[in-house]
């Protein structure tokens, strides 16, 4: 008998045209597809759904991704083909270490299932990072491909995805997800088959097109596809849905699928202002190794709002960020040389954060009067409280004996010499 393990809380994340998955014929849900680029040549083929359509899931609340995404699914399942459980129990075969792999993964995952379902691509193509990086920031020497989807530089221009010496597209989430998924929505537009849709993900549009033209439309039997296209090619599409095997029926496989809390979720956070990529940590309350791992497209140490106006962060940092951007605009601080500094974030994001200047939030402000104190709010961090009262964090530390840097909400800090 197999046990089932208890799901274990997550750990905070440290992060050609490619594969996508499918199996029998699929049509996509009857919702509007998102606009795509313009259209290429007409499909050659109609195909009858096999099974039902994906079921487009946005729940960004529910911390039961798995749910979510088995809900989306759209192809076959893990006995459709002895190489799928071979590759699945392949994936498993050292249960923590995948469960290790898969928590890893998770906030990633979750991003690229809602943009997925924003797209109308079928669940199993938010998987596809698994087959290709694992859903790492994978980095690509020149010419190679980059970015936990892999992408090659003649795609990622082909795409409008900037790739350059200070930024490289590939390895931003949200831009190159949404470019993705564009593309697979369009092949499935165009060849009506998710299984297809891989193919072409991974050997190219117009090889696969080729061959439909000459072979037909596969049958639903068998459902990785006898066609004339490389073994990589039809491997690709059985790893696509052996992961999925897996998220499907993990007690089979005796492993557990981590849950995912809404405040580990990754977030787009706009900004205004370029900056060096250690005070964005700093101002999140994060590793300057962990924020990197998230906005790996940022390659020389500088978050540049030309390149990008956004960073990803977990839901959890973003309050804090918020109000070290703040604060750090209240305080003049300058941007990054060379950088347009644009206006500081409005009134009324300083009214959400509870930042309004009320009478004894004003009194507080005078670190020059002595005995006073700040009780810390949440989303606070020591540097914030010190640049809002222009002291120094290493006298914060000495009034109030601290031996780090870490506050939490509702401590009371001295913010000047004891009296």
């Amino acid at each position: 008998m197999k046990t089932t393990r208890r799901l274990r809380p997550l750990p905070l994340a440290t992060s050609v045209f490619l594969a996508a998955c499918a199996s029998g014929p699929a049509q996509k849900p009857a919702q509007a597809p998102a606009p795509v680029p313009a259209p290429q040549s007409p499909a050659s083929h109609t195909v009858v759904p096999s099974r039902p359509a994906p079921v487009a899931s946005n729940a960004v609340e529910d911390g039961n991704i798995w749910q979510n995404l088995r809900n989306s699914f759209a192809m076959a399942d893990c006995d459709a083909d002895p190489n799928i459980l071979a590759w699945a129990r392949r994936y498993t075969s050292n249960p923590q270490r995948f469960e290790d792999q898969i928590a890893a993964a998770a906030p990633r995952l979750a991003y690229v299932q809602q943009v997925a379902a924003r797209h109308n691509v079928a669940g199993e193509f938010a998987l596809v990072p698994w087959v290709e990086s694992q859903y790492r920031p994978v980095y690509g020497a020149k010419g190679m491909p980059s970015g936990m989807w892999q992408i090659m530089p003649s795609t990622a221009n082909a795409m409008g995805i900037r790739v350059d010496k200070n930024f490289d597209g590939r390895l931003d989430v949200p831009a190159a997800t949404d470019a993705i998924m564009t593309l697979l929505s369009r092949y499935h537009d165009d060849l009506g088959d998710w299984r297809l849709v891989d193919y072409a993900f991974n050997a190219g549009e117009f090889g696969i097109k080729r061959v439909v033209s000459q072979h037909g439309t596969p049958p639903d039997e068998p459902v990785i596809p006898k066609m004339p296209v490389k073994p990589v090619t039809r491997e690709h599409l059985v790893k696509l849905l052996a992961i999925a095997c897996v998220i499907r029926e993990p007690d089979r496989f005796n492993v557990s699928l981590p849950t995912l809390p809404s405040e580990q979720r990754l977030v787009k956070v706009d900004i205004d202002n370029s900056m060096p990529m250690a005070r964005a940590a700093s101002h999140a309350g994060m590793s300057q190794d962990d924020l990197k791992d998230m906005n790996a497209a940022f390659r020389n140490g500088v978050i540049d709002t030309n390149a990008s106006p956004y960073l990803m962060l977990p839901s959890n940092k973003v309050q804090q960020f918020r109000n070290a951007l703040l604060a750090e605009n209240n305080g003049n601080i300058q941007s990054v040389p060379g950088t347009a500094t644009l206006p500081p974030l409005g009134a009324a994001l300083s009214a959400a954060n509870g930042d309004g200047d009320d009478s004894s939030t004003s009194n507080q402000r005078s670190a020059s009067t002595p005995n006073r104190t700040h009780t810390v709010k949440p989303g606070e961090s020591l540097w914030s409280i010190a640049k809002r009262y222009s002291v120094d964090i290493k006298q914060l530390q000495q009034w109030n004996h601290l031996a780090g840097a870490v506050v939490k909400p509702g401590q009371v800090l001295k913010i000047s010499a004891p009296g």
